[in-house]
């Protein structure tokens, strides 16, 4: 017993559409692992599963579907009801008179009422809104009168804490579940046809898509370990029970040891009273966030004190991990986020052939010869959101707008401008080449193909994308949180507050935070504080608290006043990496409480260098959308110099309008104004060179660098 694709749906009987804690839930294990998704509606639910039934049965993947509604109702009900024995003829009953709007709104209450009065004074059904007045829909269980069916199935003896299929109302409704899920599942049993199979009420052996009936409290424990990763309880059963059953034998969790007339009536939800089963080779769940870093994971080869650019970017990258958590948003409220994981396309793009411009479509094989034609009008046209109902038969035309979908009988377009027409007639010359003026379905993005990639950070066209593509909801990581600290007894933190002669401003702190900010992260100031090692540890504390990585800059070198060092060094775990590059030499790599800490130069322009270099891609693989390196371009010289062999040099610089790369004047990196005259850096190999006007050099604009 065998599957690829395990889905499961956590169902939802609302009467208006909504999102979030008690609405629908899907999540999918196995051959495809997805975020779990959160239809708004049971109308989107169904198209959401039909599109991912059409995805496995076109990679040829055998499917099981798991939802969380009884499937039947006790002994006796069904033919009671519909005068036939067996849970499928009440769900044929169901799918014809269960009234279940695109909005959400349904008949289910009143549904209930007209069974009740079938049923007489053995009426089963109880539970309504107070402000509902249903003659036979009693508020409350304890009004019916004698029961004639058992109050709960033989299954649930197994599993106490279901709720009884005869409760429509308030907390564990699961008989309105199950009236509005009988009748969306039976209609899509119906479509699928010979190739689908409801257990155990069919034989499921040869069947490409199975639906089974399951309970997602049977991993309560596992759901309760990893709830806070998910945006509610419902989203983390669906996901947990679906990786359960991916990794779990399924042969015995389809033994039920029950009679077979039993299972045909009342069904039987899957593992009931096997939920150790489930427990076996689960995966951990990939939303979690990887354990914090090795304590050793900076250090240093012994021996190696001098470390080029590439090395110590290699070295950084491969220590490093995404931290980010990750979470389900609304694609209109995913712009500038990382995605967690592939998007699949749940339709194609454009989702038929259509046109491409205003004009008159046909056959081609109704034009004989080389033109000029002539071709009879059908009445009536096909515009965008407006199809053609009819069909244009060989040897007529029909007036067609652009987007409209070629209707039936139409596979080219001539464009208006080149048409003459009277009421009944249009013409136009040829010759004309097949499929004209006309777009072929999914010439875009085809449905089941990967749209985008995980790790992609979203930008505006890429919301544009999913939208056209049927997408409502992306699985994204949490912003990554970047802390930044100031130290020094020189330092000034207030902008503007007056500063004596032996003080500075505190240039770095705005600037990498605004680096940050501009990066898609999200800043978090933890302040100055001057050099007195407590409170330095006070609000690195802070920092290991409320962020994922912290930016330090100054006090990174191994001096009597490198106080940050220091502390790292002594209380956290440090490994001071020197790089041979100018400016920005001494850069302390470091763990606080497993948060790395990336302690930078002091001098400005070597903290906006070095967050360049190294913060940057570090940054971006933390974030979860990979190692980012800047695109450089290679550019004609518009300067000279001497550099010698032992240092990657970056001068700041910016284009001429020639085209050249200018540096500026001074190569000090106290030099502030450089940082805004530049547009980016020059980057100069290791090896000496002399640079001569006009030779090539790679200049890095800070566009690359997502500034």
């Amino acid at each position: 017993m065998n599957f690829d694709e395990i889905i499961i749906v956590d169902w939802s009987a609302a009467s208006k559409p909504g999102r979030g804690k008690d609405s629908i839930w899907i999540g999918q294990a196995g051959g495809s692992r997805l975020a779990p998704v959160n239809p708004a509606t049971r109308t989107e639910a169904m198209e959401i599963l039909r599109d991912r039934i059409a995805a496995a049965r076109s990679a040829g993947r055998k499917v099981l579907i798991g939802a969380d509604f009884p499937f039947g109702y006790p002994k006796g009900f069904a033919e009671a009801l519909t005068g036939k024995s067996g849970a499928l003829a009440v769900w044929e009953w169901l799918e014809a008179s269960v009234e279940d709007g695109a909005d959400n709104a349904n008949n289910r209450f009143a549904l209930a009422d007209q069974i009740n009065q079938k049923m007489g004074k053995n009426a089963p059904f109880w539970g309504r809104p107070r402000s509902l007045r249903l003659a036979h829909l009693p508020e409350r269980g304890r009004d019916r009168g004698e029961m004639r069916f058992a109050e709960r199935r033989r299954v649930e003896a197994h599993e106490p804490g279901t709720q009884p299929v005869w409760k429509l109302y308030t907390t564990g409704s699961v008989g309105s579940q199950a009236l509005t899920g009988i009748a969306r599942f039976a209609k899509l049993r119906a479509e699928l046809g010979a190739i689908c199979a409801v257990w155990p009420f069919e034989n499921i052996e040869a069947a490409e898509v199975v639906f089974a009936e399951v309970w997602p409290s049977l991993m309560r424990s596992e759901v309760k370990a990893v709830e806070g990763l998910y945006p509610c309880r419902d989203a983390a059963q669906v996901d947990v029970l679906a990786r359960a059953l991916a990794a779990a034998p399924l042969a015995p969790l389809f033994e039920t040891g029950e009679s077979p007339e039993v299972l045909a009536e009342e069904g039987w939800i899957l593992a009931a009273g096997k939920a150790e089963l489930l427990c076996l080779g689960i995966e951990e769940p990939s939303m979690l966030t990887p354990p914090r870093l090795r304590n050793d994971c900076f250090a240093m080869p012994q021996g190696v004190e001098w470390i080029p650019v590439d090395a110590a970017q290699e070295r950084l990258r491969m220590a490093l991990v995404p931290l980010a958590t990750t979470e389900v948003l609304p694609v209109a409220q995913a712009g500038g986020r990382a995605l967690a994981a592939d998007v699949v396309a749940r339709r194609s793009n454009p989702a038929r052939a259509n046109s491409a411009v205003d004009g008159y479509a046909f056959a081609k094989n109704s034009l004989l010869g080389e033109g000029p034609y002539t071709l009879p009008l059908v009445s009536g046209r096909a515009a965008a959101g407006q199809p053609f109902a009819g069909v244009v038969g060989i040897g007529q035309a029909v007036r067609i707008l652009t987007g409209a979908i070629l209707p039936e009988g139409v596979d080219t377009v001539v464009l208006e401008e080149d048409c003459a027409i009277d009421a009944r007639r249009v013409a136009f010359d040829g010759p004309i080449k097949a499929r004209i003026n006309t777009r072929k379905a999914g010439e875009d993005v085809a449905e089941g193909e990967i749209a985008l990639s995980a790790g992609r950070r979203l930008a505006p066209s890429d919301l544009a994308l999913l939208a056209a593509l049927g997408i409502g909801e992306v699985v994204v990581r949490r912003p990554l949180r970047v802390a930044v600290l100031s130290t020094g007894d020189e330092i000034v933190a207030e902008a503007g507050a007056p500063a004596l002669a032996h003080q500075i401003h505190d240039a770095n702190r705005p600037m990498l935070l605004e680096m940050a900010r501009r990066w898609g992260f999200a800043p978090v100031d933890l302040g100055h504080v001057v050099d007195d090692p407590e409170q330095i540890a006070a609000r690195l504390d802070v920092g290991a608290r409320t962020a994922d990585v912290v930016l330090t800059s100054g006090g990174a070198s191994a001096g009597d006043e490198d106080h940050v060092s220091h502390l790292l060094q002594t209380r956290g775990q440090l490994s001071s990496w020197r790089i041979a590059m100018k400016p920005g030499r001494p850069l302390a790599m470091a763990l606080w409480q497993g948060v790395p800490v990336l302690g930078l130069p002091g001098n400005p322009v070597a903290a906006f260098v070095c967050a360049l270099i190294f913060g940057y891609p570090a940054l971006s693989k933390m974030a979860g959308v990979g190692w980012r390196k800047p695109q450089a371009f290679m550019v004609p010289a518009a300067f000279s110099k001497q550099k010698k062999a032992g240092r990657r040099e970056y001068l700041r610089a910016r284009m001429t309008h020639d085209g050249h790369a200018e540096v500026f004047a001074s190569e000090g990196s106290g030099r502030i104004s450089g940082l805004s005259w530049a547009e980016g850096l020059v980057e100069l190999p290791d090896d000496a060179m002399d640079i001569v006007p006009g030779m090539p050099v790679h200049f890095l604009p800070f566009g690359s660098f997502g500034l």
